[in-house]
C-alpha cells in the first residue's frame, strides 16, 4: 500500500512556450514527452510564474535590476499566447486496494489545461480557487505518470499607458486575479501579469473516505473560563459500499522541547452512504482556562495541535488532517470616542500599529523561508497587524501560519481596488471583474482555505473602493457573524447569557470575524469612503504629533521615505543608478530633488516637499555621494518613522484607535514605503519603528516637547521613574534629570513632564537626548529612547565634523554554530574615559535647583548597563547548548580613540568572508535579525544586540560595526 497523505510536487518541472511545442498534451503525457532541459524546454519555476521561470533560466534579464523591464516584452505587445506556457513533470504513485489520488492545485493563474497519462481535464478561470482532481482512474500501473499543464494568462491582461498609472489601463480589474500586476505608483508593470502554476501543487492519497475543509471555532464564557472548541467537518465517502467510520478528533497543545499534552481525544462513530458527501459537527470539547493566542505585544501565541482522523472499517486510517490552533476571541465595532474601528482581542483592546502588505516578491518566488523572514521583521517592529491590499494576494497558508507563530492580525481584502473597479482614471470598470459568480466562487473559497488561522482578524470588501452591490451583499450574507461573536457597539464585555442558538458556529463559513465592504468604509478614514487615507510622503517630525494633522479614528494608510542602504543601491543598479539626486534651490529656500531616470523607475520618493517640508537628507549637509547620501537618508528614515509611531501613539485612544503604514516593504527593488528592501536588508526605519511601537515606551513629544509614558498593556504601570539626559558634541552632560514616582493607567499615554533643556540659556543648537523608563524596585530598564535634536531654526548640520570624533568602544562577542545557522551576542561598549563618562544612576543629592532640573555633577554616579530586548529569541547564550551546537570562544575586539562623546548610529552587518573581494562587491549575507541596530550609546554606556542568520554552504561570515563616527566596516567576528 502507498503511504497515506500529501506529497508535494514542487521538484522536477520543465517548461516551454506553447508556440515552440508540436505535441499536444495527449502525446506529451504518453508517446512524445520532454526528455529534459533542452530547447524548447527548461527549467521551471513551479510554484512560480512565466516571467519567474524566464528569469531563472537567465532568457530574460532580471527585471527589478535596473532599467531591465523595459527590455522585457509586455504582453500587451506580444499577445496571450507568448505567456501560454507548458509546465511538465512526472511522479511517481501506483495505488493499491482501495485507495484514492487526487491531483491539487492549490492556485493557477489564470486558467489551465491538465494532461496526465493522455487524459485531459480542465481548470476553470481563476486566481484564487482551489482545484483538486480525482486521478485515481487514470494513474498508470506500474507508477510512472506523466503530468503536463497548460496555462493561459489572464484574458484581460491590458496595457500599460504612456505614463503609467494604479493599475495601468485597468483591464486586469475585468478577471478574478491580482491588479498590482499592470503597474502602480510603487510597481513597474510584470509582464506576464503573473501567468503561471504560481501555488502548492500536491497528490493527496486516501482509503475510500476523504477529509476536506474542516472548520475549527472556540466559543467563551465567564470571562474565558469556559471554552467550547466547534469542529465541522467535510466527508466524502469516493467507494462502492456504505463506510462505516471512525471519526477521531484530538486535540494537544505543546510542551518545552518536542513533548506535547494531548487534551482531548474523542472517536464517534458514522456511516456515510456510497458516493456520498456530507457535513459532520463534533459535539463542542469543553476547557476550562485554555491558554489563549495573542497578538505581538499582549501576550503569548499559544497553539494548539488539532488533528482529525477518519478509520474506515475493513480498511484501517483513511484520511487524516491536522493544523495549529489559537483559541481567541476576535470583536471589531467603531469605537464610540474616536470614531475610529476598535479591535478587541479575548476582551482586550488592542491599539493597532501595523503595515500595508503587498506580497513578498512580484513574481510570486514564495517560500516558507521567504515568508517566515517576512513575518518575523514585522514582529521584530513591534507591529501587531498587517493589511493584505486588495490589488495584492489572498495570501497563502504558509503567509497566515507564520503571522499565527508571530502574533500578527491580519486584514485580508478581497480583489477589489477603487483604481480598477470604478473609481480609476479614467473611470475603470464601475461593476467590477465581469464574472460576478466567479468572483464569489473565489471568495468562498479563500475563506474555507484561511479561516482555521487565529492571526485572520478581518475581511474586507475592497481597497479604497466597495465590491459592485450583488458582490458586496452576498459577501454580507456569506460572511454574516454567528450570534456568539455579535459585539455590542460600545460595550467591551463579554455576554454572558446568549440566547440558545440551534446552529453550531463552525457550520458557518466563517460566522468569527467582521466583513467590512471597504478600506474607508465603517470606522476606517472618514468612514464614508472619501479619499481620506494618506499622506504618503515625507514629513516634518513634529507635525505628526499635532491635533489636527490627522482628522480621523483608524488611519489605513499613511506612508513616507524609504531609501534603502547603498549596498542595496549597487546591488540592484548599474553604475549609472548610483548617481545621488541634484539638489535644486528654488527660490523660496526649499530644495527640488532631481533623481536619476533609473531611481524615477524605481519609484523613489524625494526627502523633500518644496513648499511645507525642507529636504531633511540637506539638513545634514549636502551629501557627496551615493555612501552619504544613503547614510544620511537612514538618518531621516529612523526620525520619521519614530516620529509617526510616536505621533499617533500620543493620542491613543483619545482620538486614534490604530493606523497602518503604507507600506512596510516592497515585491520588487523599489525605493519607496519600506521598512526593509527586496533582498532583506532593513533600513533604519526598521529599528525606529521597533523602538516606537513598544508596548511599553517612553518618548518624547517633538510638538510640546512633554515626555510622555505609553502603556498600552491592560496592567498599570507602577513604582516606576524616568532619567532624562542631555549630552552635546563635546561629550558632556549639561542637563540631567529623574523623575519623582510615577504610576500609568493601563491604555494609556501620559504625559510626564517637560524637557526643558532647548529653554535653557547655554541650550546647543544640535544635542543627543537619552530617555530611560525603569523601576525603581530593581533598576530594570522597561524603555530606552534616543534622539538627536536641533533646536528652533537650526539644523543637523554639527553632525558633520561630529565624524572625526574618535569614540573608543570594546565589542565582546558569543557565537553559537548550529550547522548553517548562527546565533552571536554582541556586546558593545563606549569606553569614553570622561570625568562623567558613567551612565547616571536616578539618587539624588541634596543640591536641586529650583526647577527641578539639576546638574549633572549633583548626581552620584554608576556604571549602568543596557538590559538586550526581551524576545523570543533572548537570552540564547543562557540556554543549554545540545551536542549539535559549537559555541565559539568569547572575543573581544577593541576600536581604539581619545575622544570622549556619544558613540553614533552604530550599526551591524553579516557578510561573506571572502579574500578577493570585487570593488563594490554585495558580500552581504540576508537575512538578518539583529534585536537592534541603528543605535547610539552614550559615554560608560553598554548594550547587547543579539544577531541571527543562515549561511549558505561553504561561506565562512564576518560580522562588522560601522557607524557615524566609524567609517570603515571594523570586523568584530
Amino acid at each position: 500500500m502507498v503511504e497515506m497523505g500529501k506529497r508535494v510536487l514542487d521538484s522536477g518541472w520543465l517548461a516551454a512556450r506553447s508556440t515552440e511545442v508540436a505535441a499536444t498534451g495527449v502525446q506529451l503525457t504518453t508517446t512524445q514527452p520532454p526528455s529534459g532541459p533542452s530547447a524548447p524546454w527548461m527549467e521551471a519555476a513551479v510554484p512560480g510564474t512565466v516571467l519567474g521561470t524566464l528569469t531563472k533560466n537567465k532568457l530574460v534579464p532580471d527585471p527589478f535590476y535596473g532599467l531591465n523591464n523595459e527590455a522585457i516584452l509586455d504582453i500587451a505587445d506580444s499577445g496571450r499566447e507568448y505567456y501560454t506556457f507548458w509546465f511538465f513533470t512526472t511522479f511517481e504513485c501506483a495505488m493499491t486496494g482501495n485507495q484514492h489520488v487526487n491531483l491539487n492545485f492549490r492556485a493557477i493563474n489564470y486558467s489551465a489545461e491538465v494532461y496526465l497519462n493522455g487524459h485531459k481535464e480542465i481548470l476553470p478561470k481563476g486566481m484564487f480557487r482551489r482545484h483538486s482532481l480525482d486521478v485515481t482512474d487514470i494513474l498508470h500501473p506500474d507508477g510512472k505518470n506523466l503530468l503536463a499543464v497548460l496555462v493561459y494568462p489572464p484574458d484581460h491582461p491590458g496595457s500599460i499607458p504612456p505614463d503609467g498609472g494604479q493599475g495601468g489601463d485597468h483591464e486586469i480589474g475585468k478577471d478574478v486575479a491580482a491588479q498590482y500586476v499592470e503597474g502602480w505608483d510603487w510597481m513597474t508593470p510584470i509582464r506576464d501579469r503573473n501567468t503561471g502554476i504560481w501555488d502548492e501543487v500536491s497528490i493527496s492519497i486516501t482509503g475510500p473516505v476523504k477529509i476536506s475543509d474542516p472548520h475549527l471555532v472556540s466559543s467563551f464564557f465567564d470571562n474565558f473560563k469556559r471554552t467550547y472548541l466547534h469542529t465541522t467537518v467535510e466527508l466524502e465517502n469516493k467507494s462502492s459500499w456504505l463506510a462505516q467510520c471512525s471519526l477521531t478528533l484530538q486535540v494537544a497543545t505543546e510542551l518545552e522541547g518536542n513533548f506535547s499534552l494531548v487534551e482531548h481525544l474523542q472517536t464517534y462513530e458514522l456511516s456515510i452512504p456510497s458516493k456520498t458527501s456530507l457535513q459532520y459537527t463534533f459535539p463542542p470539547l469543553f476547557f476550562y482556562k485554555p491558554n489563549l493566542w495573542w497578538p505581538n505585544g499582549m501576550g503569548k501565541q499559544s497553539l494548539y495541535n488539532v488533528g482529525i482522523t477518519v478509520d474506515v472499517k475493513g480498511f484501517g486510517e483513511s484520511d487524516s488532517w491536522s493544523h495549529h490552533f489559537g483559541f481567541r476571541k476576535i470583536e471589531s465595532i467603531i469605537d464610540s470616542v474616536t470614531g475610529g474601528r476598535l479591535f478587541n482581542v479575548n476582551g482586550q483592546r488592542v491599539f493597532i500599529r501595523g503595515g500595508n502588505w503587498i506580497l513578498s516578491d512580484g513574481l510570486l518566488r514564495l517560500s516558507k523561508k521567504r515568508y517566515m523572514a517576512d513575518i518575523k521583521f514585522h514582529a521584530d517592529m513591534n507591529f501587531n497587524m498587517l493589511r493584505c491590499w486588495g490589488g495584492g494576494l489572498a495570501e497563502r497558508p504558509e503567509f497566515y501560519h507564520y503571522c499565527d507563530i508571530y502574533g500578527l492580525l491580519v486584514w485580508q481584502e478581497f480583489w477589489i481596488t477603487g483604481d480598477c473597479d470604478g473609481r480609476g482614471d479614467p473611470v475603470s470598470n464601475p461593476n467590477g471583474p465581469l464574472d460576478h459568480d466567479l468572483f464569489m466562487l473565489c471568495a468562498r473559497d479563500t475563506v474555507k482555505l484561511l479561516r482555521n488561522h487565529a492571526s485572520l482578524a478581518l475581511w474586507v470588501g475592497g481597497n479604497e473602493q466597495v465590491p459592485p452591490k450583488d458582490i458586496n451583499a452576498a459577501l454580507k450574507n456569506d460572511l454574516k457573524l454567528h450570534p456568539f461573536f455579535m459585539s455590542v457597539v460600545g460595550s467591551t464585555a463579554l455576554q454572558e447569557d446568549l440566547p440558545q442558538v440551534s446552529d453550531d458556529p463552525s457550520k458557518y463559513l466563517d460566522g468569527t470575524r467582521a466583513y467590512v465592504q471597504g478600506s474607508m468604509w465603517d470606522g476606517f478614514a472618514n468612514g464614508k469612503g472619501d479619499f481620506t487615507d494618506g499622506p504618503y510622503e515625507i514629513q516634518n517630525p513634529e507635525d505628526f504629533f499635532k491635533h489636527d494633522f490627522y482628522m480621523y479614528g483608524f488611519n489605513p494608510e499613511v506612508g513616507s521615505v524609504g531609501m534603502p542602504v547603498a549596498a542595496t543601491i549597487r546591488a540592484t543598479m548599474p553604475p549609472e543608478g548610483w548617481q545621488i539626486p541634484l539638489f535644486k534651490k528654488q527660490s523660496d529656500g526649499y530644495i527640488e530633488e532631481i533623481p536619476n531616470p533609473i531611481w524615477e523607475y524605481h519609484k523613489y520618493i524625494s526627502y523633500s516637499k518644496p513648499g511645507k517640508v525642507h529636504d531633511q537628507i540637506e539638513l545634514y549637509g549636502q551629501p557627496r555621494d551615493l555612501d552619504d547620501f544613503c547614510e544620511k537618508a537612514q538618518l531621516v528614515n529612523y526620525i520619521q518613522y519614530r516620529a509617526l509611531i510616536e505621533g499617533w501613539t500620543s493620542q491613543m485612544w483619545t482620538k486614534f484607535t490604530g493606523f497602518l503604514i503604507w507600506k512596510t516593504q516592497n515585491p520588487w527593488t523599489g525605493l519607496r514605503g519600506q521598512f526593509y528592501d527586496h533582498l532583506h536588508d532593513q533600513t533604519a526605519g526598521f529599528y525606529g519603528c521597533r523602538c516606537a511601537a513598544e508596548p511599553v515606551h517612553v518618548q518624547l513629544n517633538l510638538a510640546t516637547y512633554f515626555i510622555e509614558v505609553v502603556n498600552t498593556m491592560s496592567d498599570e504601570l507602577s513604582n516606576i521613574a524616568i532619567e532624562v539626559s542631555v549630552w552635546d558634541l563635546e561629550g558632556t552632560c549639561p542637563y540631567y534629570k529623574v523623575t519623582e514616582k510615577i504610576e500609568v493607567p493601563p491604555k494609556t499615554t501620559l504625559p510626564i513632564i517637560e524637557m526643558k533643556y532647548p529653554k535653557s540659556k547655554n541650550a546647543k543648537p544640535v544635542y543627543f537626548l537619552l530617555l530611560k523608563l525603569f523601576r525603581l524596585s530593581n533598576t530594570a530598564i522597561l524603555s530606552r529612547n534616543f534622539y538627536w535634536l536641533r533646536l528652533p531654526g537650526n539644523d543637523y548640520k554639527l553632525l558633520e565634523p561630529y565624524r572625526t570624533k574618535k569614540v573608543p568602544l570594546k565589542i565582546t562577542s558569543e557565537v553559537l554554530i548550529m550547522g548553517s545557522s548562527y546565533k552571536a551576542q554582541m556586546h558593545v561598549q563606549n569606553i569614553s574615559k570622561n570625568s562623567n563618562s558613567r551612565s547616571i544612576t536616578w539618587k539624588r543629592v541634596e543640591n536641586k535647583k529650583d526647577d527641578n532640573d539639576f546638574d549633572i555633577n549633583s548626581v552620584e554616579l554608576a556604571e549602568q548597563v543596557v538590559p538586550e530586548k526581551q524576545e523570543g529569541g533572548g537570552g540564547l547564550l543562557s540556554k543549554i547548548c545540545k551536542s549539535f551546537c559549537h559555541p565559539t570562544s568569547p572575543n573581544m575586539v577593541k576600536i581604539n580613540g581619545t575622544d570622549s562623546g556619544v558613540a553614533f548610529f552604530l550599526h551591524f552587518s553579516v557578510h561573506a568572508a571572502k579574500k578577493d573581494q570585487k570593488d563594490w562587491e554585495d558580500t552581504r549575507i540576508l537575512p538578518v535579525h539583529y534585536s537592534d541596530n541603528y543605535f547610539s550609546l552614550v559615554p560608560g554606556e553598554a548594550m547587547t544586540v543579539d544577531i541571527s542568520f543562515e549561511v549558505p554552504q561553504g561561506i565562512s561570515p564576518s560580522i562588522t560595526l560601522s557607524g557615524w563616527n566609524y567609517h570603515k566596516n571594523h570586523k568584530v567576528f
